[in-house]
Protein backbone atom coordinates (compact mmCIF):
# COMPACT_ATOMS: atom_id res chain seq x y z
CA UNK A 1 0.00 0.00 0.00
CA UNK A 2 3.15 2.34 -0.07
CA UNK A 3 4.22 1.58 -4.29
CA UNK A 4 4.17 3.75 -6.61
CA UNK A 5 2.72 2.56 -10.22
CA UNK A 6 3.97 4.93 -13.14
CA UNK A 7 2.59 4.99 -16.09
CA UNK A 8 5.52 4.89 -19.41
CA UNK A 9 4.79 7.06 -22.61
CA UNK A 10 5.46 6.11 -26.27
CA UNK A 11 4.88 7.50 -29.39
CA UNK A 12 5.64 5.70 -32.89
CA UNK A 13 8.15 3.35 -32.03
CA UNK A 14 10.34 5.95 -29.58
CA UNK A 15 9.87 6.32 -25.87
CA UNK A 16 9.08 10.10 -24.75
CA UNK A 17 11.18 11.89 -22.57
CA UNK A 18 8.24 11.94 -19.92
CA UNK A 19 8.71 8.17 -19.60
CA UNK A 20 12.49 9.08 -18.21
CA UNK A 21 11.71 11.83 -16.20
CA UNK A 22 8.23 9.75 -14.32
CA UNK A 23 10.33 7.45 -12.67
CA UNK A 24 12.34 9.88 -10.91
CA UNK A 25 9.15 11.37 -10.24
CA UNK A 26 8.10 8.08 -8.85
CA UNK A 27 11.11 7.42 -7.16
CA UNK A 28 11.01 10.76 -5.30
CA UNK A 29 7.30 9.85 -3.95
CA UNK A 30 8.50 6.06 -3.32
CA UNK A 31 11.02 6.97 -0.98
CA UNK A 32 8.72 9.15 1.00
CA UNK A 33 6.36 6.53 1.17
CA UNK A 34 8.84 4.01 1.74
CA UNK A 35 7.35 1.65 -1.25
CA UNK A 36 8.55 0.52 -4.23
CA UNK A 37 8.78 1.95 -7.89
CA UNK A 38 6.95 -0.02 -10.55
CA UNK A 39 6.67 1.02 -14.15
CA UNK A 40 4.16 0.23 -16.47
CA UNK A 41 4.76 0.05 -20.41
CA UNK A 42 1.55 -0.67 -22.30
CA UNK A 43 1.78 -1.28 -26.11
CA UNK A 44 4.37 -1.28 -28.77
CA UNK A 45 7.53 -3.00 -28.60
CA UNK A 46 7.16 -3.64 -24.62
CA UNK A 47 10.17 -5.75 -24.17
CA UNK A 48 12.59 -3.33 -25.92
CA UNK A 49 11.17 -0.51 -24.30
CA UNK A 50 11.51 -2.33 -20.53
CA UNK A 51 15.53 -2.54 -21.19
CA UNK A 52 15.49 0.97 -22.26
CA UNK A 53 13.41 2.14 -19.28
CA UNK A 54 15.46 -0.30 -16.45
CA UNK A 55 17.22 2.66 -14.82
CA UNK A 56 18.40 3.01 -11.16
CA UNK A 57 15.81 3.46 -9.04
CA UNK A 58 12.88 0.80 -11.13
CA UNK A 59 11.77 -2.32 -8.27
CA UNK A 60 9.43 -3.39 -11.33
CA UNK A 61 8.36 -3.29 -15.00
CA UNK A 62 5.02 -4.52 -15.88
CA UNK A 63 5.09 -4.98 -19.82
CA UNK A 64 1.37 -5.14 -21.67
CA UNK A 65 1.72 -6.24 -25.23
CA UNK A 66 -1.68 -5.03 -26.90
CA UNK A 67 -1.20 -3.10 -29.80
CA UNK A 68 1.07 -0.53 -31.29
CA UNK A 69 0.26 2.57 -30.64
CA UNK A 70 -1.69 4.41 -27.49
CA UNK A 71 -5.26 3.39 -27.39
CA UNK A 72 -7.24 5.18 -24.57
CA UNK A 73 -9.36 2.15 -23.86
CA UNK A 74 -7.00 -0.50 -23.84
CA UNK A 75 -4.67 1.62 -21.20
CA UNK A 76 -7.69 2.51 -18.58
CA UNK A 77 -8.38 -1.61 -18.73
CA UNK A 78 -4.65 -2.55 -18.30
CA UNK A 79 -3.78 -0.01 -15.48
CA UNK A 80 -7.07 -0.85 -13.82
CA UNK A 81 -6.31 -4.49 -13.50
CA UNK A 82 -2.53 -3.72 -12.85
CA UNK A 83 -3.83 -1.28 -9.92
CA UNK A 84 -6.25 -4.22 -8.75
CA UNK A 85 -3.01 -6.74 -8.90
CA UNK A 86 -0.27 -4.17 -7.24
CA UNK A 87 -2.52 -2.30 -4.83
CA UNK A 88 -0.14 1.35 -4.89
CA UNK A 89 -0.65 4.03 -2.66
CA UNK A 90 -0.02 6.31 -5.60
CA UNK A 91 -0.35 6.26 -9.24
CA UNK A 92 1.63 8.66 -11.48
CA UNK A 93 0.65 9.63 -15.29
CA UNK A 94 2.16 12.26 -17.14
CA UNK A 95 0.50 15.77 -17.75
CA UNK A 96 0.73 15.01 -21.45
CA UNK A 97 -1.79 14.88 -24.23
CA UNK A 98 -1.86 10.76 -23.91
CA UNK A 99 -1.53 10.99 -20.49
CA UNK A 100 -4.83 14.00 -19.82
CA UNK A 101 -6.69 11.61 -22.19
CA UNK A 102 -6.60 8.59 -19.80
CA UNK A 103 -5.88 9.76 -16.24
CA UNK A 104 -9.89 11.20 -15.65
CA UNK A 105 -11.15 7.93 -16.73
CA UNK A 106 -8.79 6.14 -14.20
CA UNK A 107 -9.19 8.25 -11.28
CA UNK A 108 -13.08 7.50 -12.09
CA UNK A 109 -13.04 4.20 -12.46
CA UNK A 110 -10.08 3.44 -9.69
CA UNK A 111 -12.07 6.20 -7.08
CA UNK A 112 -9.76 8.39 -6.59
CA UNK A 113 -8.79 11.54 -5.84
CA UNK A 114 -7.04 13.39 -8.97
CA UNK A 115 -4.06 15.87 -8.97
CA UNK A 116 -3.26 17.12 -12.42
CA UNK A 117 0.14 18.65 -13.31
CA UNK A 118 1.70 18.38 -10.53
CA UNK A 119 5.18 20.27 -10.51
CA UNK A 120 6.21 18.72 -6.98
CA UNK A 121 5.07 16.65 -4.26
CA UNK A 122 6.06 15.51 -1.02
CA UNK A 123 3.99 12.65 0.96
CA UNK A 124 4.93 12.45 5.37
CA UNK A 125 1.75 10.51 6.25
CA UNK A 126 -0.14 13.35 3.80
CA UNK A 127 0.01 14.03 0.29
CA UNK A 128 0.65 17.57 -0.43
CA UNK A 129 1.54 18.46 -4.20
CA UNK A 130 3.21 21.74 -5.87
CA UNK A 131 1.36 22.85 -9.06
CA UNK A 132 1.13 26.35 -10.74
CA UNK A 133 -1.92 28.80 -11.03
CA UNK A 134 -3.29 31.84 -12.61
CA UNK A 135 -0.51 31.47 -15.75
CA UNK A 136 2.28 30.19 -13.98
CA UNK A 137 1.94 33.24 -11.81
CA UNK A 138 1.67 31.40 -8.54
CA UNK A 139 2.80 28.37 -6.58
CA UNK A 140 0.47 26.49 -4.97
CA UNK A 141 0.75 23.77 -2.62
CA UNK A 142 -2.32 21.32 -2.15
CA UNK A 143 -2.86 18.83 0.50
CA UNK A 144 -4.99 16.23 -0.96
CA UNK A 145 -6.89 13.76 1.65
CA UNK A 146 -7.32 9.62 1.21
CA UNK A 147 -5.39 6.61 1.22
CA UNK A 148 -4.29 5.86 -2.73
CA UNK A 149 -3.78 9.16 -5.15
CA UNK A 150 -3.68 9.38 -8.77
CA UNK A 151 -1.30 12.26 -9.64
CA UNK A 152 -0.11 13.31 -13.37
CA UNK A 153 3.54 14.98 -13.53
CA UNK A 154 4.05 18.11 -15.75
CA UNK A 155 7.13 17.23 -18.18
CA UNK A 156 10.92 18.99 -17.99
CA UNK A 157 10.38 19.33 -13.58
CA UNK A 158 11.96 16.23 -12.88
CA UNK A 159 15.38 14.94 -14.34
CA UNK A 160 15.70 11.84 -16.51
CA UNK A 161 16.99 9.05 -14.89
CA UNK A 162 19.81 7.62 -15.80
CA UNK A 163 21.92 4.39 -14.88
CA UNK A 164 21.50 1.10 -15.21
CA UNK A 165 18.71 -0.72 -13.24
CA UNK A 166 18.50 -4.56 -12.32
CA UNK A 167 14.04 -4.11 -11.79
CA UNK A 168 12.42 -7.36 -12.41
CA UNK A 169 11.07 -7.66 -15.98
CA UNK A 170 7.63 -9.28 -15.91
CA UNK A 171 4.73 -9.82 -18.53
CA UNK A 172 1.39 -8.96 -17.33
CA UNK A 173 -1.12 -10.78 -18.61
CA UNK A 174 -5.19 -9.90 -18.59
CA UNK A 175 -8.04 -9.93 -20.75
CA UNK A 176 -9.19 -6.85 -22.64
CA UNK A 177 -12.95 -6.40 -23.01
CA UNK A 178 -13.30 -5.57 -26.54
CA UNK A 179 -16.54 -4.03 -26.08
CA UNK A 180 -15.25 -1.62 -24.24
CA UNK A 181 -12.40 -1.04 -27.02
CA UNK A 182 -14.42 1.94 -28.84
CA UNK A 183 -11.42 3.47 -30.72
CA UNK A 184 -8.42 2.38 -32.93
CA UNK A 185 -5.18 4.30 -34.07
CA UNK A 186 -4.42 3.89 -38.09
CA UNK A 187 -2.35 6.32 -38.56
CA UNK A 188 -0.77 9.70 -38.09
CA UNK A 189 -1.21 12.54 -39.78
CA UNK A 190 0.79 16.07 -39.44
CA UNK A 191 -1.10 18.91 -38.28
CA UNK A 192 -0.55 22.13 -40.06
CA UNK A 193 2.94 22.74 -40.65
CA UNK A 194 4.75 19.86 -38.76
CA UNK A 195 7.54 20.44 -40.43
CA UNK A 196 10.21 19.88 -37.57
CA UNK A 197 9.00 18.39 -33.75
CA UNK A 198 11.37 21.13 -31.67
CA UNK A 199 10.83 19.47 -28.39
CA UNK A 200 13.44 16.73 -30.04
CA UNK A 201 16.15 19.76 -30.82
CA UNK A 202 19.62 19.81 -29.13
CA UNK A 203 19.95 23.37 -30.07
CA UNK A 204 17.03 26.13 -30.03
CA UNK A 205 17.22 29.27 -31.33
CA UNK A 206 14.20 31.24 -29.90
CA UNK A 207 13.06 34.93 -30.57
CA UNK A 208 10.44 36.99 -28.95
CA UNK A 209 9.39 40.44 -29.89
CA UNK A 210 12.48 42.14 -29.71
CA UNK A 211 12.91 40.97 -33.33
CA UNK A 212 10.20 43.92 -33.91
CA UNK A 213 8.56 43.26 -37.15
CA UNK A 214 8.72 39.70 -39.83
CA UNK A 215 11.00 41.61 -41.96
CA UNK A 216 13.91 41.11 -39.13
CA UNK A 217 13.27 37.43 -39.47
CA UNK A 218 15.96 36.31 -42.28
CA UNK A 219 18.64 37.82 -39.83
CA UNK A 220 17.77 34.95 -37.07
CA UNK A 221 17.57 31.98 -40.31
CA UNK A 222 21.02 33.60 -41.09
CA UNK A 223 21.98 32.71 -37.64
CA UNK A 224 20.09 29.07 -37.62
CA UNK A 225 21.47 28.25 -40.87
CA UNK A 226 25.20 28.90 -39.60
CA UNK A 227 24.57 27.36 -36.18
CA UNK A 228 22.61 24.12 -37.34
CA UNK A 229 20.21 25.21 -34.86
CA UNK A 230 16.64 24.77 -35.15
CA UNK A 231 13.96 27.62 -34.72
CA UNK A 232 11.54 28.36 -32.08
CA UNK A 233 9.45 31.40 -30.65
CA UNK A 234 7.61 32.80 -28.04
CA UNK A 235 3.32 33.33 -28.59
CA UNK A 236 3.59 36.63 -29.69
CA UNK A 237 5.72 35.95 -32.80
CA UNK A 238 3.02 33.04 -33.62
CA UNK A 239 0.18 35.41 -32.48
CA UNK A 240 1.07 37.71 -35.17
CA UNK A 241 1.80 34.85 -37.73
CA UNK A 242 5.14 35.11 -38.41
CA UNK A 243 5.72 31.29 -37.50
CA UNK A 244 3.88 28.46 -37.81
CA UNK A 245 2.22 26.59 -34.07
CA UNK A 246 4.89 23.89 -33.76
CA UNK A 247 7.49 26.84 -33.06
CA UNK A 248 5.93 27.84 -30.34
CA UNK A 249 7.53 27.36 -26.94
CA UNK A 250 5.77 28.08 -23.53
CA UNK A 251 2.81 27.15 -21.10
CA UNK A 252 0.20 26.97 -24.33
CA UNK A 253 2.97 25.55 -27.15
CA UNK A 254 5.68 23.07 -26.96
CA UNK A 255 8.39 21.45 -23.74
CA UNK A 256 11.56 21.47 -24.84
CA UNK A 257 14.75 20.40 -22.87
CA UNK A 258 17.70 21.25 -25.51
CA UNK A 259 21.42 21.22 -24.55
CA UNK A 260 21.28 25.19 -25.30
CA UNK A 261 18.71 27.21 -25.64
CA UNK A 262 19.28 30.64 -27.11
CA UNK A 263 16.45 33.15 -26.27
CA UNK A 264 16.84 36.27 -28.84
CA UNK A 265 14.81 39.16 -27.58
CA UNK A 266 12.66 37.21 -25.25
CA UNK A 267 11.53 39.01 -22.05
CA UNK A 268 11.09 35.98 -20.00
CA UNK A 269 7.43 35.32 -19.20
CA UNK A 270 6.17 32.80 -17.04
CA UNK A 271 4.43 31.40 -19.45
CA UNK A 272 7.45 31.10 -21.78
CA UNK A 273 9.72 29.78 -18.93
CA UNK A 274 7.42 27.10 -18.21
CA UNK A 275 8.23 25.50 -21.82
CA UNK A 276 12.44 25.98 -21.25
CA UNK A 277 13.71 25.88 -17.95
CA UNK A 278 14.30 22.46 -18.34
CA UNK A 279 17.30 23.04 -21.05
CA UNK A 280 20.53 22.26 -19.82
CA UNK A 281 22.21 25.64 -20.93
CA UNK A 282 19.85 29.03 -21.16
CA UNK A 283 21.77 31.91 -22.98
CA UNK A 284 19.64 35.05 -23.16
CA UNK A 285 20.15 38.40 -25.40
CA UNK A 286 17.99 41.53 -24.62
CA UNK A 287 18.52 45.32 -24.67
CA UNK A 288 16.87 45.40 -20.98
CA UNK A 289 19.26 44.52 -17.99
CA UNK A 290 15.97 43.30 -15.82
CA UNK A 291 14.52 41.50 -18.11
CA UNK A 292 12.87 38.68 -16.40
CA UNK A 293 14.95 35.79 -18.82
CA UNK A 294 17.99 36.71 -16.61
CA UNK A 295 17.18 35.21 -13.65
CA UNK A 296 17.04 31.61 -14.91
CA UNK A 297 19.87 32.35 -17.86
CA UNK A 298 23.65 30.66 -17.68
CA UNK A 299 25.03 33.52 -19.19
CA UNK A 300 23.54 36.61 -20.59
CA UNK A 301 24.42 39.19 -23.10
CA UNK A 302 22.56 42.87 -22.37
CA UNK A 303 22.35 44.42 -25.78
CA UNK A 304 20.74 45.15 -29.23
CA UNK A 305 19.83 42.06 -30.90
CA UNK A 306 20.93 43.56 -34.30
CA UNK A 307 23.88 43.93 -32.84
CA UNK A 308 24.75 40.96 -31.51
CA UNK A 309 22.90 38.30 -33.96
CA UNK A 310 25.18 39.47 -36.91
CA UNK A 311 28.49 39.38 -35.08
CA UNK A 312 27.24 35.77 -33.63
CA UNK A 313 26.41 34.64 -37.10
CA UNK A 314 30.56 35.84 -38.41
CA UNK A 315 31.85 34.02 -35.17
CA UNK A 316 30.14 30.45 -36.41
CA UNK A 317 30.29 31.09 -39.85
Amino acid sequence: MSDVLAITEHRRGELRDESFEIISAGRELADDAGGDLHLAVISGDVDSFADSLNREGVDAIHTVENGEEFNHDVYVQAIEALYEDLAPMFVLMPNSVNGLDYAPAVANRLDLPLVTDAIGFEYDGTLTTTREMYGSKVETTVEVEGDQFAVTTRGAEWPEAEGVGDAEVSAFDFEVDESEVRSTVTGFEEVGSGDVDISEAEFIVSIGRGIEEEENLPLIEDLVEATGATLASSRPIVDNGWLPKNRQVGQSGAQVTPQVYLAIGISGAVQHVAGMKGAETIIAVNTDPNAPIFDIADYGVVGDLFDVVPELIEQFS
